[in-house]
Formats: C-alpha cells, structure tokens, sequence
C-alpha cells in the first residue's frame, strides 16, 4: 500500500488558512498556492539520489553531491494543477512539465480525457502529479493511469487538500503511488466538494465561476 505523507509544518498550516479564506482574492490564493508547493517541494523531492563528485572550491578540491538518477517531470491536471507548477519548478528548476486535460462529467462524476502533451521520456522521469484537490479521486487515478499506458514507472501525486474517499480511491487503483497532501480534510458532500475544503480551486486561481 502506498504511504500517505501529511505536512505539518507551521508554515504550510498558516498559508493554508489563507488559501481556505473565502475571502481570499485571486491574485493573493495565486500567491499562496505557489508558495504552497514550493515549500512541499522540498518534502517531496527529499528521496531523489544523490552522486558524489569532486569540485574545487577558492580554497581547495573538495567532495560534494548532485542529483543522481532519474530525471524529474512535473504533471498538473489541468487546469487547477497549473496553479501548483511555478512553486514545484522553484525547487526543481530543471524539472520537464506535461498536461493531462481532465474534466469531471457534472453527471457521472467520472474523468473525461480533453488533452494530454508529455516529455518523450517519461519512463526515465519520477514524475510529479499535481492537483490542489484530490476530491473523488477520480482525476487522479484517470490520469495516474494515463501516465503508466505511456509508460511511465516512477509516480507522486501531490494535493494541498484530500477528502479520505479520494485517498482510499487513488491507495486501491495505485498501491505503488505515494499521496503528499497538506491537509487530510472531513469528507466529500452530496455534490463531491471536498468539506471543509476551499470551493473550486480552478475558478479561485483564475478568477472564473
């Protein structure tokens, strides 16, 4: 079963107040959701390998380390996914971006496929799903999915926010996918939003309804 990794760091718990706020304007919940993932970015990439090799400092050669290993691939669910990228890529400057289009049908609450583009070598990358919500889960697993028929191996699904029926859907589809989440919220209502949640995270980042 995979690991379900909650952050408690002060930081993230204020910003994520702020983020909740219905009163928060687009601009500021932007702001926050970026610097948000930047600071789980840290958390995230803690298990990427290390090398050893020799540089030389002013004053003398020395042994020191640099990422090793697999390349990194950043992966938001469009289009609320786009708000966590700019933070992800602060931490990993050097990280590919794909998109994987996803809408859920207001019907069926099922994902429905609109857009995928991703790096050529995505087996070779640990990629990096990025979602603020991870509601039904759903997305999640559609688009989890998608990225192994393509080939991929090495997958992390990163929330700010999870409803526990989301988790246990992307745990049973996904075993081997670890869940970062900032907050483990109460439950999904009659309608799938996440309680207490932050309403619609894509309408919050762009300002739409």
């Amino acid at each position: 079963m995979s690991k379900v990794i909650v952050f408690d760091h002060p930081l993230i718990k204020h910003k994520l107040t702020f983020i909740r706020d219905k009163n928060t304007g687009s601009k500021e919940f932007r702001e926050l959701v970026t610097e948000v993932s930047t600071l789980m970015g840290y958390e995230v990439t803690r298990d990427l390998a290390l090398e050893e090799v020799e540089i030389e400092t002013p004053v003398c050669k020395t042994k020191s380390y640099v990422i090793a290993g697999k390349k990194v691939g950043l992966v938001p669910i469009l289009r609320a996914g786009l708000g966590m990228v700019d933070g992800m890529l602060s931490v990993i400057p050097a990280a590919r971006v794909g998109h994987i289009g996803l809408y859920r049908d207001p019907e069926t609450f099922l994902p429905v496929e609109y857009f995928c583009k991703l790096p050529q070598d995505i087996g070779e990358r640990e990629l990096i799903v990025l979602d603020p919500m991870l509601a039904t889960g759903g997305s999640a697993v559609a688009a989890i999915q998608f990225l192994k028929d393509r080939g991929a191996k090495n997958i992390k699904l990163v929330n700010l926010i999870a409803a526990p029926e989301g988790i246990k859907a992307v745990q049973d589809a996904h075993p081997d996918v670890d869940i970062y989440v900032a907050a483990i919220d109460e439950k999904l209502n009659d309608h799938k939003y996440i309680v207490p949640g932050l309403g619609d995270a894509g309408d919050r980042l762009f300002g739409t309804k």
